[in-house]
């Protein structure tokens, strides 16, 4: 009999730079960092499902693991990431995240629609600021802010 927990918890998290500023200007550099992201959190044995964002936020969803939790894989990825674009990308350190992230499960029910709103990030700020899709959040998927 194999004594491996069987869990499916999906997490939906957003973040944003420091002040929201717009560092992650072009979209090679957002996939650059999606992807740093990605292979970071693998590394870490964090199961990054999905990620992608826009000029000054990020999304990411991540199924947990049974030894998780939320505030460490925030700092895994936020601080690794950080340290990794201003070391790669910019001349003098610069970039940071806001302490702050949303966090919501997510029931498999709805993980297709989760993805596509995740996938649609620059599409959808062709139209919408950070404000509005934080307001749009709450209301469609019940989002709460923590602090680290």
């Amino acid at each position: 009999m194999n004594n491996m927990p069987h869990i499916k918890v999906y997490i939906h998290f957003v973040w944003s730079t420091k002040y929201r500023e717009p560092f992650l200007e072009t979209p090679e550099l957002r996939k650059k960092m999606w992807n740093h992201i990605r292979e970071n959190a693998m590394a870490k044995g964090i199961h990054v499902d999905f990620i992608n964002g826009y000029k000054d936020h990020c999304h990411c969803l991540v199924s947990l693991g049974s030894d998780q939790t939320l505030s460490k894989i925030m700092s895994l990825l936020k601080g690794e990431s950080s340290h990794w674009i201003n070391k790669h990308v910019f001349e003098k350190p610069l970039f940071q995240w806001q302490e702050e992230y949303y966090a919501v499960s997510v029931s498999q029910s709805i993980l297709n629609k989760v993805r596509d709103y995740i996938k649609n990030q620059e599409i959808h700020h062709s139209h919408k600021s950070f404000d509005e899709e934080e307001n749009e959040m709450i209301e469609k998927f019940g989002f709460v802010k923590y602090s680290q």
